[in-house]
């Protein structure tokens, strides 16, 4: 069952960031996987698990701002194409001392 949270102004807002990865990993795998890989491997999907709309781009801006644009009071789940993340977050450090 989905949770939603409804702002002051009565409009429903994006399920808690744990439901929208939770749901957003689900519909990739189950419904995006089979369609985008390989031959979209490396590109960037913005997906709304609550609509099933997804935006696929060659940058992650681009898909979210696809994504914004055609549901502006969205918040996207966003993968990487082929990937287990969408971004890493790394590189290499040198000891001091």
């Amino acid at each position: 069952m989905a949770t939603h949270v409804t702002n002051q102004a009565g409009d429903t807002a994006a399920p808690p960031g744990d439901e929208l990865v939770e749901r957003g990993q689900r519909f990739y795998d189950e419904h995006l996987r089979p369609l985008l890989e390989p031959q979209h491997n490396g590109r960037f999907v913005a997906i709304d698990p609550a609509t099933e709309r997804y935006f696929l781009a060659d940058k992650a801006i681009e898909a979210l701002l696809a994504g914004r644009k055609a549901l502006p009071d969205t918040i996207f789940f966003l993968a990487r194409v082929g990937h287990k993340a969408a971004h890493k977050i790394g590189g290499h450090g040198h000891r001091i001392g």
